[in-house]
């Protein structure tokens, strides 16, 4: 049926953008009695036990029962590094989605500020093994990022990106890039004028970025924090997956 197509669609789809390996190593053992046994083999092995009375219908079932396969597989393809808390000398806190690095001094505030919502894609290309099975490269956290100078009631502020493409050997290429320059008193307001990095003067264009890089917002800075918003996105991902299986399971 159409339904069908749309949602074998909707599933090769999040195959492409999560990178699901096969679950061989995984096994849904068959409903007896009042439990639902999710019994994954291998190193990372975890005992999922869900009463079935919880349960209220085959299409709860069937997404319970995957939920519990990919948590184990996304725990177990995750990085086993604990998250930083700071980023050469940048201070982290982290609200839900919201991410937020400060480092301060007496002349001045830095806050580079970002969303991880929408921010991963693919490094590389997806490629068949001998066994016909997909691999898939790692996800990577690429947000575009603020980054606001306060000096006393005036802010300058950045909107910058992650470029696309790789340095070639020998070449010296940027990892970000300025979108949007401004420069404000007090609060920001939709009346502050903003300037596009891509119409700025080049020769200025260059100073500004040197003008970050003394700040510490470096390539190397840059490539650091997306290792950083890659692993803290992929634990607000499987505390999804795992809020979703709690809500679907929830006594009624």
């Amino acid at each position: 049926s159409a339904a069908a197509v749309m949602r074998i669609r909707c599933f090769a789809k999040r195959q492409t953008r999560r990178g699901l390996r096969s679950r061989s190593g995984l096994t849904v053992a068959a409903c007896t009695g009042r439990t639902l046994a999710v019994m994954p083999s291998g190193p990372h092995a975890t005992m999922f036990t869900i009463p079935s009375r919880k349960i209220h219908t085959k299409g709860e079932r069937e997404l319970v029962e995957f939920l519990a396969e990919e948590i184990v597989a996304e725990k177990k393809s995750g990085s086993s590094a604990t998250i930083p808390t700071s980023i050469n000398g940048y201070k982290i806190s982290c609200d839900k989605a919201e991410v937020e690095l400060t480092k301060s001094s007496d002349r001045e505030k830095i806050t580079i500020s970002f969303n991880v919502n929408h921010t991963v894609d693919m490094e590389g290309e997806e490629a068949d093994s001998g066994e016909n099975k997909q691999e898939f490269s790692a996800m990577k956290s690429r947000p575009q990022f603020e980054i606001d100078i306060v000096r006393g009631d005036t802010t300058l502020s950045f909107t910058c990106s992650y470029l696309p493409g790789e340095a070639q050997e020998g070449e010296y290429n940027d990892v970000f890039g300025i979108d949007e320059v401004t420069i404000y008193k007090g609060e920001w307001s939709d009346k502050v004028y903003a300037v596009a990095g891509d119409v700025l003067d080049g020769y200025l264009y260059d100073l500004l970025m040197n003008f970050l890089e003394e700040k510490g917002i470096s390539n190397e800075f840059a490539e650091k924090m997306s290792e950083f918003a890659s692993a803290y996105e992929h634990s607000k991902y499987v505390e999804l997956l795992e809020g979703i299986s709690k809500f679907t399971v929830v006594q009624k």
